[in-house]
């Protein structure tokens, strides 16, 4: 079982296994059927008030992932159904962040991973 991270704007890959998105709003200039998103959970991103704080500023890293985990642990019910999904073969969570090192799927990456 392997959880990946991928841009919503590459390719679809046959390792991706299932394709789940995690960003709150869709993706601009992408239509669903080019996607290939098996999965939409808007309500395991990031509140639209840390986003905005957040601004992907990598000087405040450290500080978002700390309130995003935070986020995480108050809404259990939202996380729930992830962990499911990622236990089947492979899942990858997609995002449309153009910073690979510092995005939330990053954070919920590693939060599924030890819950």
């Amino acid at each position: 079982m392997a959880l990946h991270i991928k841009r919503i704007y590459e390719p679809k890959d046959d390792k991706d296994g299932i394709r789940i998105l995690v960003d709150r709003l869709w993706p601009r200039g992408l239509s669903k059927q080019d996607t290939a998103v098996d999965i939409w959970m808007k309500d395991i991103a990031p509140s639209p008030a840390l986003r905005r704080w957040f601004g992907h500023d990598p000087a405040k890293w450290a500080e978002f992932q700390h309130r995003y985990r935070d986020e995480l642990e108050k809404n259990p019910s939202a996380v729930e159904e992830p962990k499911r999904r990622i236990g089947q073969p492979d899942a990858t969570l997609l995002n449309a962040a153009k910073d690979l090192h510092h995005n939330h799927a990053i954070v919920l990456q590693r939060f599924v991973g030890k819950n």
